[in-house]
């Protein structure tokens, strides 16, 4: 009696021991399934990143070669044929031959002692078409520097140029250089040439503020003063604003420019330097 009762324990034992096995099998195969999603996943991360900086530094390499033939017929006496931009103007020698090639350029602007060394696009019938595109109109996470669309550079009072914030001070990521007084100390002047015509700036205010806010100062609405007042309403706010002191002001029937880029210390800043022309 006591024989016959071991017995079927013994086979019970036995049973649940054999059901045991494909339990751990089913485990190993989720274990080895998720090592290789998350093999997978890294993969594809790791390659992203991977073409994300390489389309960067691309991106930057066709800037600076864009930049060197400038700086080339700048140096040079250039034989270059004239490229009439009107009637009565030409395009000055050293961006005729960039003109051509994409008349969508307005402008060129440069920050000595920092990187801003860029051709300027507008385009007026499609607002921000450069902001994702580069000199040759194909898609570019780094953009090309821009005007808004409403500005003339002919007559308007305030030119706003825009440009995408880079890590490494590509692109208007330079400016945020500007939040040191002691940087601007050292660099007070920006260059931007239209077509046919040298300009030299002296930085007025450097201030953050916020987009698409109530609460964030709207300077990019201000192209056209209709009076005195409202120009000075817009030097007092950008003054109101700034970072510190530069000492340079603006008065009516001055020619300003407005560099805009993003800030990331708030949701939707912006980082903006506005200067005046002297030259």
């Amino acid at each position: 009696m006591q024989a016959s009762s071991v017995i079927p324990k013994a086979e019970e034992n036995f049973k649940i021991r054999k059901d045991k096995k494909p339990m751990k099998d089913y485990k190993k195969f989720i274990c080895l399934t998720a090592a290789v999603c998350l093999l997978g996943a890294a993969a594809f991360c790791g390659y992203h990143i991977y073409d994300h900086y390489a389309h960067e530094a691309e991106q930057t390499e066709a800037f600076e070669e864009i930049a060197a033939i400038v700086e080339q017929a700048q140096t040079e006496d250039s034989n270059a044929p004239e490229v009439p931009l009107t009637e009565e103007e030409n395009v000055l020698a050293e961006y005729g031959g960039l003109f051509l090639k994409n008349t969508d350029m307005v402008g060129w602007l440069s920050i000595a002692g920092t990187t801003v060394n860029y051709p300027v696009m507008q385009t007026p019938n499609a607002p921000n078409y450069y902001l994702k595109r580069n000199f040759d109109k194909e898609y570019s996470d780094l953009g090309t520097p821009y005007i808004q669309e409403n500005c003339d550079l002919a007559s308007s009072d305030n030119l706003v140029i825009y440009g995408h914030h880079i890590k490494g001070g590509k692109m208007f990521g330079a400016l945020e250089d500007y939040k040191s007084q002691s940087f601007y100390e050292e660099h007070k002047t920006i260059q931007f040439d239209t077509l046919t015509q040298r300009g030299e700036y002296e930085i007025v205010a450097v201030f953050k503020t916020v987009a698409y806010s109530s609460q964030g100062f709207r300077y990019y609405d201000f192209v056209d003063a209709e009076n005195e007042d409202e120009f000075n309403a817009y030097i007092e706010k950008c003054k109101e604003l700034a970072l510190y002191e530069t000492g340079v002001n603006a008065e009516y029937g001055d020619r300003l420019i407005t560099l805009s880029t993003c800030e990331y210390s708030a949701q939707n800043g912006r980082l903006v330097v506005v200067a005046k022309k002297t030259a």
